[in-house]
């Protein structure tokens, strides 16, 4: 009797011990037939690994991210362009081919008989108003002869450069259409690193192709664009993008533009697991200064600097470990006028905490010429604070025309006015002072830095502009006059062509 009362116990104990181990491992939706909502640990708790497993399960579909909105909200935003590019014709002799065959047997046709062939691109742009505007990078249409604009709908269109800046690696398009559908612009600002976004463009001439991603890391800096003073921080993702997705939209939860994707970081040419995007708030940028000025204006601190490492702030003695180095102040530059120093760290700029060079390049590269800016940094020991006004390319608080920067560059030379005391000194009235000489009209004229030009044509220079003023209209050669800082006089003459 005794052992069938101590079998009777034991089942019964097993019957209460498998309804409870049912009842807690039944799926929720199941238990007492009541609807019962699952709320995810925050950041730093643990997840259970019954809980983690059941969020493969269809009732739990509702928390996984669905794109299926955001990109019919912007798919038709971003167009496929075709580029045309004049390719050099090949001298006779680089390579042999049919046509060499024809003249082994017939005989020379002359040095002329190549033409030179087009060849062609393709990138992605996105429509960034409803009457045509199209930002795009300027590696995907620099140079091009013709430009193709193909709507989502297979309207297609020839563009027109607006203008282009190749620092950003940015160019803005127009095409003559009205009424389309276009992205707004969102705050990279505001993007947080395990943010999803979409990559929207054209890889390999496939079409209106979306692939999502996470924001892997902002403030990039990759050492890809090779102009003076270029601007990279991009915003990294693990997005696919590809050879054609170049200029595309990276977008996010909300349908918003926050990146123009520009680079991959690949071995093959081909999607390797990262891409990079510029972020909206230097899109945004440009695309204004080009549609105001023709021309990007750079607002410039006048610094050269570098990354502050642990290692480098312990070697120096400095007390802190993020920010930007100032290697070098630029002699007459906004941060010379501001009171910076060699040796300083900024690290902030107006609200903006500067953790990196590529966050101070990112921030004032968002400013203009005459903008004033409360500078944040790190001497001796504490923190101090200077307000500095940022000037242009060439030292000055004006913004930049387009003409300018032409003449500039076909010269090969930078221009400031001349100091009020060398004028007096040398008992000229005006001039301009030569600042730099590179490649270009300046230099093969023989014209040295430092040269002062009091006059162009017989017209007299007071200030930059009126160089390009003075020269927009002229063609054939052009005398130079002016005198050197030791009182040399000298003339010369250039081309224009």
């Amino acid at each position: 009797m005794k052992k069938f009362l101590s079998l009777f116990f034991v089942a019964v104990l097993g019957g209460f011990v498998a309804i409870g181990i049912d009842y807690y491992f039944l799926p929720v939706s199941n238990q007492g037939g009541a609807d019962v909502s699952v709320t995810i640990p925050h950041r730093g708790d643990r997840i259970p690994a019954a809980l983690a497993a059941r969020l493969s399960d269809p009732e739990f579909s509702a928390t996984l991210p669905d794109f299926t909105l955001v990109a019919e909200m912007t798919v038709d935003a971003v167009v496929h362009i075709r580029s045309e590019f004049e390719r050099q014709s090949i001298p006779r002799g680089d390579r042999f081919g049919p046509e060499d065959f024809f003249d082994f047997f017939f005989g020379p046709r002359g040095p002329d008989h190549r033409q030179p062939q087009p060849s062609q691109g393709a990138g992605s742009g996105v429509i960034v108003s409803h009457d045509g505007y199209i930002i795009t990078n300027n590696h995907v249409v620099d140079n091009a002869g013709k430009i193709e604009i193909t709507l989502n709908d297979n309207r297609m269109y020839e563009a027109a450069v607006v203008g282009n800046d190749p620092t950003t690696d940015l160019a803005l398009l127009k095409i003559d259409a009205g009424d389309l559908p276009y992205l707004d612009f969102g705050d990279s600002d505001a993007l947080m690193v395990g943010e999803w976004v979409l990559a929207i463009g054209n890889p390999f001439n496939l079409e209106s192709t979306v692939t999502a991603g996470i924001v892997s890391a902002k403030g990039r800096n990759i050492n890809i664009l090779r102009e003076e003073m270029a601007i990279e921080s991009f915003i990294q993702t693990d997005a696919a993008v590809n050879p054609g997705n170049s200029g595309g939209a990276l977008v996010n939860s909300r349908g918003e533009l926050i990146g123009i994707n520009t680079a991959i970081a690949s071995t093959t040419g081909s999607f390797a697991g990262y891409s990079f995007a510029v972020p909206s708030n230097i899109a945004l940028k440009v695309k204004e200064d080009l549609m105001e000025f023709g021309e990007v204006q750079r607002g410039l601190l006048g610094v050269q600097i570098s990354e502050l490492t642990s290692r480098r702030a312990e070697e120096m003695g400095i007390g802190i470990n993020q920010g930007a180095y100032v290697e070098s102040v630029n002699e007459n530059s906004a941060a010379e006028e501001a009171g910076l120093h060699e040796g300083d760290v900024i690290i902030g700029i107006d609200d903006t905490t500067i953790r990196n060079p590529s966050a101070l390049i990112e921030t004032v590269a968002r400013k203009r010429p005459g903008d004033e800016v409360l500078v944040r940094y790190y001497r001796d020991g504490r923190e101090r604070e200077t307000s500095a006004t940022l000037q242009n390319v060439y030292g000055e608080l004006e913004s930049v025309t387009r003409d300018r920067r032409e003449v500039t560059e076909i010269l090969g030379a930078r221009f400031e006015t001349a100091p009020r005391e060398d004028l007096d000194r040398l008992n000229i009235d005006n001039g301009v002072q030569v600042t730099s000489v590179s490649p270009g009209l300046i230099r093969d004229a023989g014209i040295r830095s430092g040269f002062i030009i009091t006059g162009i044509a017989n017209k007299p220079v007071r200030r930059p502009e009126d160089i390009p003023e003075i020269l927009g209209d002229k063609s054939g050669g052009v005398l130079i006059e002016g005198v050197y800082p030791d009182g040399t006089r000298a003339y010369y003459g250039i081309g224009i062509d």
